[in-house]
């Protein structure tokens, strides 16, 4: 496959190819496998993101790139406990935690769209606070993986182990996608993986406290976010 310096000469439609056909291609590999492929092939212009729900992906990106950069975004409306995980993801794991904040506080937003944004516009407030952190801080790179798995819920049920974003024009790495529940777990129990506390406190699926609640039996992982609102994604993956 492509090498380092292949890629890094690679037109937006070359990557895009390229990106289709490692998707094809690396759909039976294991995570690892996966993400070896990537930082072979982008190096130091490949990163992850994490919400810091858990350092799965991080922790494997780590064994096939030590050292990588992983992107977290600190929306100033995050648990105590993701902010902890971060905390500790960064003094434990070998990687480079990176930190973006979006361009204005918690309290400027207010002063401008008034309080509690989330509540009466959830869009907007994760355009504000997530999608447009993440575009700004994601330049540097031209692949990021995820940690998106199949089985979260319908909205995420065909997404490809390495896939192209249209709207970021990065080559977009999801090395779980695959995954069960069971295997994230069988992971963490295996590798002792950072995990964040709310997980064992009914919550499945971690994001900005104002929008997430506990999940109830028979939800699925992501029923917990943006709860009653007709609204199933940020922005960062739809």
């Amino acid at each position: 496959m492509t090498d380092t310096l292949q890629a890094d000469k690679l037109s937006a439609d070359e990557l895009r190819e390229l990106a289709e056909r490692a998707g094809r291609e690396l759909e039976d590999a294991s995570a690892l496998e996966i993400l070896k492929w990537a930082t072979r092939t982008f190096g130091k212009r490949f990163c992850v993101t994490s919400s810091m729900e858990d350092a799965v992906v991080a922790h494997l990106a780590s064994r096939a790139l030590p050292g990588v950069d992983v992107v977290f975004l600190d929306t100033g409306y995050h648990f105590p406990e993701t902010i902890g995980t971060r905390d500790a993801v960064d003094a434990v794991m070998d990687v480079n935690v990176i930190t973006l904040t979006p361009r204005q506080t918690v309290a400027e937003q207010d002063a401008e769209y008034g309080p509690k944004l989330h509540d009466r516009d959830p869009d907007l407030c994760c355009k504000l606070r997530k999608v447009k952190p993440l575009e700004e801080g994601l330049t540097a790179y031209a692949a990021w993986a995820t940690g998106l798995r199949r089985d979260e819920s319908a909205t995420r049920a065909n997404t490809p182990v390495v896939g192209w974003d249209e709207k970021r024009q990065k080559v977009k790495v999801s090395p779980i996608a695959r995954w069960t529940q069971d295997d994230v777990d069988a992971y963490v129990a295996e590798h002792g993986v950072l995990t964040n506390p709310l997980l064992m406190d009914g919550y499945a699926s971690v994001g900005c406290a104002p929008c997430t609640r506990r999940v109830l039996e028979g939800e699925d992982a992501r029923a917990g976010r943006w709860a009653g609102r007709g609204k199933t994604e940020c922005g960062l993956h739809d």
